[in-house]
């Protein structure tokens, strides 16, 4: 049987801790990166995410500091501080704009998706909730782009996010959810981990 090159990717990740600490990433390397993280899904088509590419030595090093001295952080091209922003229900005129001019929408929809999000996210729990998803979402699509481009990548969780809002300007809307670092892999990264059996974790109803 042929595996599907995606399928591959997804078999092959891993979430590296070795990183060739000389190697560079362009901007139009890391545009591109971004620009397919963006390619998530997003609730209501808000795309309520921003990604902040930390690559100069110096922010690396204070990002390292934030992220309780982990090397990884610092070794990497360059470690991205995925943010979810709160949901902006006026926001979506504009975003589904395009789509409604394309014909595939009709106006009425645009404006009751609209209202429906003004609605649901009113209450300021499920509004953060929908922040993290959001930024969940995309982090996971650029570990697989980083990984369709050659590089290999580590999402962290471990990190003072308050310090990061901090340091790293983050506005009030923004939450940060994760750091991941993208480069090209050094010897000596561990295979991915072995995964527990569908039995645990699939129930068919």
């Amino acid at each position: 049987m042929t595996i599907n090159s995606t399928i591959a990717l997804i078999e092959q990740r891993v979430s590296a801790n070795l990183f060739e600490d000389s190697h560079i990433l362009t901007d139009a390397e890391i545009a591109e990166l971004t620009r397919l993280a963006t390619r998530a899904p997003s609730a209501y088509n808000l795309q309520n995410w921003r990604f902040i590419a930390v690559r100069a030595p110096e922010a690396k090093a204070r990002l390292r500091r934030l992220a309780h001295g982990q090397a990884k952080v610092q070794a990497a091209a360059v470690t991205f501080i995925i943010c979810g922003v709160l949901p902006d229900h006026a926001s979506l005129a504009a975003r589904l704009h395009p789509f409604v001019e394309a014909g595939f929408m009709p106006s009425d929809m645009a404006s009751g998706w609209q209202e429906g999000a003004r609605v649901q996210y009113d209450d300021p729990q499920t509004a953060r909730d929908e922040a993290v998803r959001s930024a969940a979402l995309g982090a996971a699509t650029l570990i697989f782009a980083a990984e369709a481009l050659g590089l290999v990548s580590c999402p962290i969780g471990g990190f003072d996010t308050d310090g990061v809002s901090r340091e790293f300007g983050l506005g009030p809307n923004e939450v940060p959810v994760m750091l991941v670092a993208i480069g090209r892999s050094l010897p000596g990264n561990w295979p991915q981990k072995p995964r527990r059996p569908l039995t645990e974790v699939l129930e068919l109803s």
